[in-house]
């Protein structure tokens, strides 16, 4: 390898390396980082400037799995060492700032090779790279929602339909259209459908048709492009809304990952942070409200103006390790400790014990 050649003794190490060496973190870019290895290549050599592109889509797909494994490997780690708050609060910020990597680099590298690999996609040839410069939300929405439709029918033999409303508050008669990443919008909006669709179907599971449809509002404003998508699931009560977006939580049973023809439609418990994550990249966000016994309002917030679209990055100094070392603080606010008590259960309990000391 490049680092072992650079640092045997009858070489001599190269400069750049002496220098960033002193700094911690290391303050390198990508470009220079590649320095390394192209110092001393033309990039205007063809044969160099292809070797560069099949590096970085070897990259790429090595790590196409890095998240699911990720996700798997902490559920496994809740079911042997439990829950703990401190753990938790350290693996959640771990993985938030891991998975926006994970976001990042692929759409660095995506960048890359398709303005300059010669590839474009057949299915949005307008497209400046992975950017569309005036992507369509609502046929996103309805991409997104045909391919969970698809998983739910896989996994459930039915699906709940869709209605779609746009309001379009800069040009009512115009379809709502934005500067953004679609393949971004698709996959925010394909985990909120699918979780609507699952709960939607689980809640009523004894019918065999008649099923509510997930209704989507896509709004366009000033400064905000909004979706909001609501169903009928039953949803969650308040105090669980914080634990959905917890990459420790998960509403699904455990889903087996041997290879079958259905994919898994929840489980791993990646799916809302990760969403949110998505959202929050280019200064959105991701809100989920719920109305207990009746259903969920999802609500996506985009900026409408690309100008204000710049990425949201982790950075890692001092401050960061930091995180890792502090304890979390008493709660200054009475709070339980633990989940309510089923009044039913503790008593039939209690009568037991009287039972058995009678005896």
């Amino acid at each position: 390898p490049r680092i072992f050649r650079i640092t045997r003794k009858d070489q001599p190490v190269p400069k750049q390396m002496e220098r960033y060496s002193r700094f911690s973190p290391s303050p390198l870019s990508i470009k220079q980082f590649l320095d390394f290895e192209y110092e001393s290549k033309s990039p205007e050599d063809p044969q160099v400037f292809n070797n560069f592109l099949q590096v970085l889509i070897k990259v790429r797909n090595r790590h196409n799995d890095g998240i699911p494994t990720v996700a798997q490997g902490v559920i496994e780690y809740k079911e042997k060492f439990g829950f703990d708050p401190f753990i938790s609060s350290n693996i959640q910020y771990f993985v938030g700032r891991f998975y926006t990597s994970r976001i990042s680099f692929p759409m660095v590298i995506n960048q890359h090779t398709l303005l300059f690999g010669g590839d474009t996609n057949p299915a949005h040839p307008k497209h400046v790279g992975s950017i569309g410069p005036t992507c369509n939300v609502a046929d996103v929405v309805r991409d997104a929602y045909e391919t969970a439709k698809m998983v739910c029918d896989q996994n459930n033999l039915v699906a709940p339909e869709l209605e779609v409303e746009e309001l379009n508050a800069k040009a009512p008669d115009k379809p709502i259209q934005v500067v953004y990443v679609s393949s971004h919008l698709f996959h925010i909006l394909f985990e909120l459908f699918k979780n609507s669709m699952r709960g939607t179907v689980e809640l009523h599971e004894d019918r065999k048709e008649g099923y509510s449809a997930v209704k989507t509002l896509v709004t366009l404003g000033k400064k905000d492009l909004s979706i909001k998508i609501s169903d009928l699931d039953g949803s969650v009560p308040l105090r669980k809304i914080d634990r959905l977006f917890n990459n420790m939580y998960a509403t699904a049973p455990r889903p087996s990952l041997e290879p079958t023809r259905a994919s898994p439609l929840a489980g791993l418990g990646y799916g809302l942070p990760i969403s949110r994550l998505y959202a929050r990249y280019f200064q959105g966000d991701l809100k989920v409200y719920s109305m207990e016994g009746v259903g969920t309002d999802a609500v996506i917030y985009l900026k409408a103006l690309s100008s204000e679209s710049f990425e949201r990055l982790p950075v890692f100094n001092k401050s960061a390790w930091r995180h890792y070392k502090t304890m979390p603080e008493a709660d200054d606010w009475s709070n339980p400790s633990r989940e309510p008590r089923d009044a039913s259960k503790y008593k039939a309990k209690q009568d037991k014990i009287k039972t058995n000391r009678t005896f």
